[in-house]
């Protein structure tokens, strides 16, 4: 091996572990709000009786500015490069928790969520985007595997160190991002995106993805098949207490839908390694999505029919559903080898937050089916709904595995 060639695996291997850790800051930031919604909202003097509203009035603005960030971005990240994201990104989002660690009213406790939100938006999209553009195209799926794996640890990190306060929590936040900032400082920009740079090509351009109707289709059908996901996440965990109600699944003793996020997420990362690994024996992203996608129904009909069940068992489920859902490395790295290099960090960034605010209207149908057909019922009718139109999706899209991603997107034409 020449000493080039030794320096420029240890640059990708720099370059992966810093998307890497990125993106455990990003998964740390994104979820400490969750856990300490009710302690902090409590201790600056809001009555117990509106911490659920004010609470969900804050996560809805952090959401917010996840989908405002996701597009701002994403343009910049074609427009500028992706490093500049990677920097931009951490520093927004790090200031936002040095500051809510300050906090000590409601309003500005959810604008300065909103901020964060928006700093939050770039992380995942522009470290993924960096590592496909960087590794080779039979090795890439590792590095992003690796990205994905690593990041989703910051949900265990953050539920540690939340038991030594709300604010301390949001300042150690903040120092970590300080500190991938500084080890950020030896990172390189894509090779791909030098070249389109130099080119007079249409860079970044959001509304290119709606200009053509294969090419919008295309971009649609990459949200779709990660929406199960969210539902997972964000529907039969997170509402975990009223699936363990008398009216639902009588559950012997109250869950916790803390610990049941907690054990989700690490599925999620030991689901994440095993999609990774699989993807690359397979040479399929699309198989892997698949099996991974009827493994996701499959434990979700075992959490709905699990009537009685104690706490201990319903943290093994939620861990268990985290695993079947753990595609989302594969689902984030078919989404950006789709398209061409002037608006990959575009897509790579708005897909998965669109993902994130696809919870939004899942939420309303899931409450508009709740009310007719009971939890249970709804949660399966949801999870069927879901799980159809993301394989009916995933068929419409092209295997990306090996795909030369060294290529532009035309403003007339889909690729």
């Amino acid at each position: 091996m020449t000493d080039h060639s030794a320096k420029s695996n240890r640059n990708v291997v720099l370059l992966v572990l810093v998307a890497a850790l990125g993106y455990f800051v990003d998964i740390y930031d994104l979820l400490v709000f969750s856990i300490v919604r009710k302690a902090s909202l409590l201790d600056i003097g809001v009555k117990p009786t509106d911490v659920l509203p004010q609470g969900v009035f804050i996560i809805n603005l952090q959401m917010f500015g996840l989908l405002l960030g996701g597009i701002i971005w994403g343009i910049i990240g074609d427009k500028l490069g992706r490093i500049k994201v990677l920097f931009g990104s951490i520093l927004l989002y790090s200031i936002a928790n040095f500051a809510n660690g300050f906090a000590h009213d409601v309003d500005t406790y959810a604008w300065i969520r909103f901020v964060a939100g928006i700093g939050l938006a770039g992380e995942l999209g522009a470290g993924i985007t960096l590592v496909t553009e960087t590794m080779s195209k039979e090795k890439r799926g590792y590095g992003t595997m690796i990205v994905s794996v690593i990041g989703l640890f910051g949900a265990a990190l953050a539920v540690v160190v939340a038991k030594y306060g709300w604010r301390n929590a949001y300042f150690v936040g903040g120092g970590l991002g300080v500190l991938l900032l500084l080890l950020r400082l030896g990172t390189f920009e894509s090779g791909m995106f030098k070249n389109v740079e130099q080119a007079n090509v249409s860079r970044g351009d959001f509304f290119m993805l709606f200009s053509n109707g294969k090419r919008f289709l295309k971009y649609l059908y990459c949200i779709l098949i990660g929406s199960p996901l969210w539902y997972v996440v964000g529907v039969l965990v997170t509402l975990s207490p009223e699936f363990g109600g008398p009216k639902a699944l009588a559950a012997k003793e109250p869950l916790n839908a803390g610990e049941g996020i907690l054990y989700t997420y690490i599925g999620i990362a030991v689901g994440g390694l095993i999609a990774g690994l699989l993807s690359q024996a397979t040479k399929s992203r699309k198989l892997t999505m698949l099996i991974f996608l009827l493994l996701s129904a499959g434990t979700v009909v075992i959490y709905l029919n699990s009537f009685g069940l104690t706490n201990a068992k319903f943290v093994w489920i939620c861990f268990l559903m985290g695993c079947a859902v753990g595609y989302w490395p594969i689902f984030v790295t078919i989404a950006a080898e789709q398209f061409g290099t002037n608006i990959r960090s575009t897509v790579a960034t708005t897909v998965p937050n669109f993902v994130r605010g696809s919870l939004i209207p899942i939420n309303w149908g899931f409450t508009a089916l709740a009310g007719k057909f009971g939890m249970i019922n709804s949660g399966y009718i949801m999870m069927a709904l879901l799980t159809v139109i993301a394989i009916f999706s995933l068929t419409r899209l092209r295997e990306t595995f090996g795909k030369d991603l060294n290529y532009v997107e035309d403003a007339a034409t889909a690729a």
